[in-house]
Formats: C-alpha cells, sequence, structure tokens
C-alpha cells in the first residue's frame, strides 16, 4: 500500500529564504498530520550546516515519521562540462544529504531548456549526468527520481525536458535499478499536456509521486495550451488547490499506478492555503487509497 509524505509548500519561502521559519517548527506543525512521512527540500536554510542533519533526522523519527525523499534541482543541460561538474558534485552532496536522513528517494531533474540546444544534445547531456550520479547512489541505497518538472524558481528557463516527448525520451534513455520516475500529474498541465497520457507511458518506471491539484483561476484549457512554454515564472491563470477539488482525475491515476504495482511514496504538494487544507488533502488521499489499494 503506498505511504503518504508531506511537503511543506506553503512554507517554501519562510524557511528557504526569509528564515522566518525553523525546520523544527515545520516538522512540529506537520507532525499533527496523519501522514507517515516528510519529504525534505535540499534548499532549507538550515540544511547548509551539516551538522543539522542527523538532528532533524531524529526529529522527525521522534514525531512517528521518517523522511523517504528529497527535493533538489540539479541543471544538466548547461553546454559547459565544468559548469555539469559542479552540479554533479552538488548532486551527490544531495545523495549524502538523503542517506544521512535515512531517506531512499532523491530527485534528478535535466536541467533549463537553454535555447541553443537541440533536443539530443540535452537529452545526452542530462543522461549522461544523470549516469554520472547514478554508483555514487547505488552505494548508498538511494534511488534517483526525475521528475515531469516545470522550472525550479531560480531558474531562467523552463525545465528541458517539460514536454511529454523530451521527458519520456529522456526517462528511456537512462536504464538503471537505482533509477525511476516521479509522476507530478499537475505538472504536465503547465506544458499544456494530458497527465493521464503522460502516466500511461512511464507508469511502469514511476516509483514515487507528487500529489497536487490545480484549477483554473480563469479562461479554459485551451487558453493554457496557448500560452504555456515561455513564460518565466509559473502560469498566472493555473493556480494550487486542495486535492480532489482541481482538474486531475485521482480515480484514472489510482487505477494505472495499481496496474503496475506501484506502491511507493505519494508526496503531497498542497496546503498553500493553510495546514487544514492540507489535512483534508490527506483525508481524500487516505480515502482513495483505501479503495485502490484496500488491506
Amino acid at each position: 500500500m503506498p505511504k503518504l509524505a508531506a511537503f511543506p509548500k506553503a512554507f517554501m519561502h519562510a524557511l528557504c529564504k526569509e528564515g522566518t521559519m525553523t525546520v523544527s517548527e515545520w516538522i512540529q506543525l506537520a507532525s499533527k498530520l496523519d501522514v507517515q512521512g516528510l519529504e525534505w527540500y535540499a534548499g532549507f536554510l538550515e540544511m547548509a550546516n551539516e551538522s543539522n542533519w542527523p538532528r532533524f533526522r531524529k526529529e522527525v523519527e521522534d514525531a512517528g515519521k521518517t523522511i523517504p525523499m528529497m527535493c533538489c534541482s540539479p541543471d544538466f543541460t548547461h553546454p559547459d562540462a565544468a559548469f555539469r561538474d559542479r552540479e554533479i558534485a552538488k548532486q551527490k552532496h544531495w545523495i549524502d544529504m538523503t542517506h544521512t536522513l535515512g531517506g531512499s528517494y532523491c530527485r534528478v531533474l535535466s536541467g533549463q531548456r537553454r535555447p541553443e540546444l537541440t533536443l539530443d544534445e540535452g537529452v545526452k547531456l542530462a543522461a549522461d549526468s544523470i549516469y554520472a550520479c547514478l554508483p555514487y547512489a547505488q552505494e548508498r541505497d538511494i534511488t534517483l527520481i526525475i521528475e515531469n518538472h516545470y522550472k525550479d524558481d531560480f531558474w531562467d528557463y523552463p525545465e528541458f525536458a517539460q514536454k511529454m516527448d523530451v521527458f519520456c525520451k529522456l526517462v528511456d534513455a537512462v536504464n538503471h535499478p537505482n533509477f525511476g520516475v516521479n509522476y507530478d500529474p499537475s505538472n504536465t498541465y503547465l506544458a499544456g499536456e494530458d497527465p493521464i497520457e503522460l502516466l500511461k507511458r512511464v507508469s511502469h518506471r514511476v516509483v514515487t509521486m507528487h500529489a497536487s491539484d490545480r484549477y483554473l483561476a480563469e479562461g479554459t484549457i485551451e487558453d493554457l495550451r496557448k500560452e504555456e512554454g515561455g513564460a518565466q515564472g509559473y502560469a498566472k491563470r493555473l493556480r494550487h488547490g486542495e486535492i480532489g477539488k482541481g482538474l486531475n482525475d485521482y480515480d484514472a491515476i489510482f487505477t494505472e499506478l495499481k496496474s503496475k504495482g506501484f506502491d511507493g511514496w505519494i508526496s503531497i504538494e498542497d496546503g498553500v492555503d493553510g495546514m487544514e487544507q492540507l489535512a483534508r488533502s490527506v483525508e481524500f488521499l487516505k480515502k482513495k487509497i483505501a479503495i485502490y489499494w484496500p488491506q
């Protein structure tokens, strides 16, 4: 049966930029949620001090939870080899972080969709960089998970592998037991594409999932498709919302995942309107999981 984790979507600036929330305060807030884990983020300000890593693991475990997965954003599509080497070194540092925290999954990305890159060049740069990290991950029993991502907050360009065909080409280019997909249905809408179509193409490689929901603040899906791809920052007309009340079809998603034997972690990226919203999303997902993975 899949297990649930929570991610501090509503508190990222407080934890990573402003320092107005401590990691311990987030752990205390999240300890009240009916989930088994907390997805971590490499960019929490306090994670810069490595002596905090075992302390935070203990705090989470003392709260009866674990840290299953790490969210981080390597940029592997830069044309300069020295730049890519630095990103590979960063990724290995995040793998060490994941290992110290007791986690099993560490995210990778492709990198930025730089305008000078061809499709084949970008896929090769990203795949070669991921392969460079895989032996290090395997030694520490960590699985690298690639997400169908939209855009890191601090990047100039969207994700190179944002589009379904590019993402699938990159996934197919990396064949390793310590590599899999972190599926995020909401990000597919940001690419102007169908999340169920993508899932059916990669479901046999999915090992973790981000659960979220999006709703249109204005206009239609067709309007969104016309304007996607080139915008700096996130699409204005699409908003994060409570899970089960947005565009995602969780019955279709869980039907497909169950058919492929999925039983991994589902991390909730929600709660932008407060912890009560996050708790309702937890309840929605628990009920759906009980239907598709009955004990």
